[in-house]
């Protein structure tokens, strides 16, 4: 696939207008962005940065990060803290996701969306309040193994890192979840799942396929 050089501050405003134009898939008043990607590419980053894109165009919008809903540490770690297995498929509360931010974005929903759950280093609840998104809003989600989950997204962006680049940018004690996404490359082949590629490997230098 043939990918071009291109800004972070440049692809996020050319995504911000292709946001902007896009029509839901099924109807839904909102449009739904998976940014995915592993820590180490940060998916994160380019959300926040699509999001003031878009602020700037008067289209509102929500971060949500799948972090702020990780399972208990009870459920997370029970086969240990380094497990692939627990990280691959029982890290995050995906019944959560569609229950407090899929669902309430579903047609005929009342977007009323709670940005996260729990709180990994207290290991409790957050309590954060829920945010009511008006009626062409656009829910951001950032995060590790998204396209998975079969979340009902209307654009996806797949953060690729190689995996020389991939293993020089986790930090050491995150090794143990290479394997995860080795397994992930495999199975869902994210690289081309996505509706947009984008390379990260220099994170001075990305380049992408939109």
């Amino acid at each position: 696939m043939r990918l071009e050089a291109i800004t972070w501050d440049r692809m996020a405003e050319r995504l911000a207008e292709r946001i902007s134009g896009l029509e839901t898939a099924d109807g839904s008043a909102w449009t739904r962005v998976g940014f995915d990607g592993a820590p180490a590419a940060r998916p994160g980053d380019l959300a926040e940065r699509v999001a003031e894109a878009l602020r700037v165009r008067g289209r509102p919008s929500l971060v949500v990060g799948t972090e702020g809903f990780l399972r208990p540490a009870s459920l997370r770690l029970e086969h240990g803290r380094r497990d692939e297995e627990s990280y691959y498929s029982g890290w995050f509360d995906t019944g959560a996701l569609w229950r407090e931010v899929f669902g309430p974005l579903d047609p005929g929903g009342d977007g009323r969306v709670l940005p996260d759950l729990w709180d990994a280093d207290t290991d409790r609840a957050t309590r954060s309040p829920y945010v009511r998104l008006p009626s062409g809003a656009v829910l951001l989600m950032h995060g590790p193994l998204l396209l998975r989950h079969w979340f009902p997204f209307d654009l996806t962006v797949h953060l690729l890192l190689s995996p020389g680049a991939l293993r020089r940018r986790t930090p050491e004690d995150g090794h143990w979840t290479l394997p995860a996404f080795a397994r992930y490359e495999t199975e869902t082949d994210p690289a081309g799942t996505a509706d947009v590629l984008v390379r990260a490997d220099d994170p001075r230098h990305p380049a992408w396929n939109g």
